[in-house]
């Protein structure tokens, strides 16, 4: 497995990603999932405003993304970033969302970060739970019940991790 940055081909896979965490997980709150173009747009305006999304691969093609991006647009929250990753779901459990959030805490490192955090969704979701634990991430919070989707309430777990 290699952890390279995302290029504009890499995008279809992505979104093929991401679809099947929208239409199946809790990961994410989105119910509807982005279309290409939409999610070209995310991804320009991660990279324009210079910050990293990087792709999982091997052999068999991406194996999933991750990228971080601001964590509010208020000046003063100008050091701090939040990441977002996702896999491929026939890839989960094989190291691949580690190797992901490894690479991209060094990236908002080395860019200068200070801290980053982690908004997961559905405190159920022990596997991101797991993978920011084991990076170095803790839990400074939850918000209950505030995602509807499947008919059922959802938290929100916050992790962070000093850069």
């Amino acid at each position: 497995m290699r952890i390279i940055p995302a290029t504009p081909d890499d995008l279809v896979a992505c979104q093929v990603i991401y679809a099947h965490h929208v239409l199946y997980g809790t990961g994410t709150f989105e119910e509807v999932p982005p279309s290409l173009e939409m999610l070209t747009m995310r991804y320009e305006t991660i990279l324009a405003a210079g910050y990293s999304w990087l792709v999982a691969q091997d052999d068999s093609g991406c194996l999933g993304f991750a990228y971080y991006g601001p964590f509010r647009a208020r000046p003063a929250y100008r050091y701090t970033v939040e990441d977002s990753i996702y896999v491929r779901d026939e890839a989960q459990g094989r190291g691949v969302g580690r190797a992901l959030l490894a690479a991209v805490v060094a990236s908002a490192a080395s860019a200068g970060y200070k801290q980053m955090l982690a908004l997961i969704g559905d405190s159920e979701n022990l596997g991101s739970i797991g993978v920011h634990a084991s990076q170095g991430f803790r839990e400074v919070g939850r918000i209950y019940d505030v995602g509807f989707k499947f008919n059922r309430w959802l938290d929100v777990v916050t992790m962070q991790r000093a850069l």
